[in-house]
């Protein structure tokens, strides 16, 4: 299964932490990934599994995947509102095909529905030659920040990925 792939243009990289596993910069065993707003509104991360992320030999560990498919179906809604934070309270997650280690993978996040208290989303990540590996819906509660995480931003090591970001992305 594929979706047309088409380039778009990064307008923005979203913040990062210190420890978080799916994108803490300072998480040894993380998994280290990026995220950039893209001009359609969507959310696309980047990321290299290591073998630390392993489930059967070569391959990502499914969880993994779901991981980084849930953070960033949910960072979606910071394109918009950059200070809207959620917890999840629904994945459900389709596997099509296996993930490869040491490859450059791409989740991309897009916001589908928003009401006051929830929002609802939808991703995929897709595999270097732009197959579909996994997809992804999901629900958020939207919280405020200290209501997550005791001692807000500070706590959890906010912080500006300011790396170089591409221009482009291929989605």
């Amino acid at each position: 299964m594929g979706l047309e792939l088409t380039e778009k243009a990064v307008v923005g990289t979203q913040n990062i932490t210190d420890n978080c596993f799916v994108c803490g910069i300072n998480n040894t065993l993380g998994v280290h990934a990026r995220f950039f707003n893209l001009d359609d509104g969507s959310v696309c991360a980047l990321f290299v599994a290591r073998e630390e992320h392993q489930g059967y030999a070569g391959r990502v560990h499914g969880g993994i995947l779901s991981a980084v498919l849930d953070e960033t179906i949910g960072r979606a809604v910071q394109v918009r509102s950059p200070d809207t934070f959620g917890v999840t309270i629904e994945l459900t997650v389709k596997y099509r095909k296996p993930a490869p280690l040491g490859e450059e993978l791409r989740a991309v996040g897009r916001i589908d529905r928003e009401a006051r208290r929830l929002f609802e989303g939808s991703g995929e990540l897709l595999l270097p030659d732009g197959t579909v590996a996994v997809e992804a819906t999901a629900k958020y509660v939207r919280l405020e920040i200290e209501n997550i995480v005791e001692g807000g931003l500070d706590e959890v090591g906010w912080l500006a990925d300011d790396r170089p970001a591409p221009e482009t992305i291929v989605t």
